[in-house]
């Protein structure tokens, strides 16, 4: 199913008949402020260990990142945060940046891997904010790569459903995606460190 949602004003019933996708244990593909991504509910182990299959990864070893709706949601699966790591999420939050916790016991086993940390982004993106807010849980969230020796990523929504519309349940048409994916900071240390540059500039 190939769905045009207005990336300015999200359609709300279109919206709705998305989040009942996820809850379903649906497999989406949506836009988001980097790259378009592949995703769902964090918590429906059977449709992440499919995401891992469809990237081509090991469900045990995969490195997963997911999206919240904002820092409060964000505090629900990570360890304490420290004061400079809050100010510097506050800062640069909705962004195009991924960032490193260690997680706490709410973080779905799967989505652990063996440093015990998440990778959480809050995305500037209203389709993909409306999702999460009407989900009420974090997504899912993978860069879906392009197998195109030129483009690393998917840009064209038609491009992604012509190659991925018959292995998931929706793919969401929002406009043309990016090129860079996000910058990653690592705050599992004393201070943030730049793990990969990317679309943004850290603040």
């Amino acid at each position: 199913m190939l769905v045009s949602i207005n990336s300015d004003n999200p359609q709300g019933r279109l919206i709705k008949q998305l989040v009942e996708i996820l809850e379903d244990g649906g497999v989406i593909i949506y836009p988001t402020d980097t790259v378009y991504g592949i995703g769902c509910d964090i918590t429906n182990k059977n449709a992440v260990e499919k995401v891992a299959r469809l990237r081509g990864m090991d469900p045990s070893k995969a490195m997963f990142s997911f999206i919240c709706q904002d820092i409060s949601q964000v505090t629900d699966y990570s360890a304490m945060i420290n004061n400079d790591v809050f100010r510097v999420m506050k800062h640069n939050l909705p962004g195009p940046f991924t960032f490193i916790l260690k997680s706490n016991n709410k973080t779905p086993k799967i989505l652990k891997n063996r440093k015990e940390t998440i990778g959480v982004r809050i995305i500037n993106n209203n389709i993909v904010d409306a999702l999460v807010r009407g989900l009420g849980r974090p997504i899912l969230t993978a860069s879906l790569k392009s197998n195109d020796e030129i483009a690393e990523y998917y840009t064209d929504p038609q491009d992604i459903y012509e190659r991925y519309g018959k292995l998931v349940d929706a793919v969401i048409d929002g406009g043309m995606g990016g090129i860079e994916p996000s910058t990653i900071i690592d705050c599992t240390g004393s201070e943030p460190v730049l793990q990969r540059e990317g679309a943004g500039v850290l603040q």
